[in-house]
């Protein structure tokens, strides 16, 4: 069972404790004496806090106002090396260049219309067809590819094509001849 302390107890225990922690302090600093070291403020070797300074608004507003000028100095100070550029100039097309440009479109034309005509007698070659079933679902590029490679496999089934020389079908009567 607890043994219960009552007050008075309690205070003389504190007053004993506090008498010898004098009685300690008073050595210490006749250690330091000895010693000759400079002995420091009794408050601060017993543990005690000094107590806090206060600053008043007049203070307060003194910081601030240096601070916030050496800010605008340090700002200003950042921003002043930086000179606007000037815009690039926009860059124009002469004359000269225009008409280069004319000539060498003109010219790559009359190629590709020259070839197209030397290419006309020739037969295009044959459309290719694929059925919609036979590809599967993938990637775009593969699908195109996998197209390819199927159609040059089987190729397009032929029609034949009729002549204009050859005229309307023959009728009966001159097939059975």
């Amino acid at each position: 069972m607890r043994r219960q302390i009552d007050h008075s107890l309690l205070e003389m225990a504190l007053v004993g404790y506090r008498a010898k922690r004098d009685e300690v302090v008073r050595r210490m600093a006749d250690i330091e004496r000895q010693l000759g070291a400079a002995s420091a403020p009794v408050a601060v070797r017993t543990g005690e806090k000094k107590p806090k300074r206060k600053m008043s608004a007049a203070g307060r507003r003194a910081i601030a106002d240096a601070q916030r000028k050496r800010w605008a100095a340090s700002k200003k100070a950042a921003e002043s090396p930086k000179t606007p550029k000037a815009p690039k100039a926009k860059r124009r097309l002469s004359k000269a260049g225009r008409a280069a440009i004319v000539a060498a479109t003109k010219k790559r034309w009359a190629l590709k219309r020259a070839e197209a005509a030397k290419g006309a007698g020739k037969k295009a070659p044959a459309k290719v067809t694929v059925r919609k079933g036979a590809v599967r679902k993938s990637s775009p590029a593969k699908v195109t590819k996998a197209r390819v490679k199927k159609a040059a496999r089987k190729p397009a089934p032929a029609k034949p094509r009729p002549t204009a020389a050859a005229g309307p079908p023959p009728t009966p009567e001159v097939v059975a001849q």
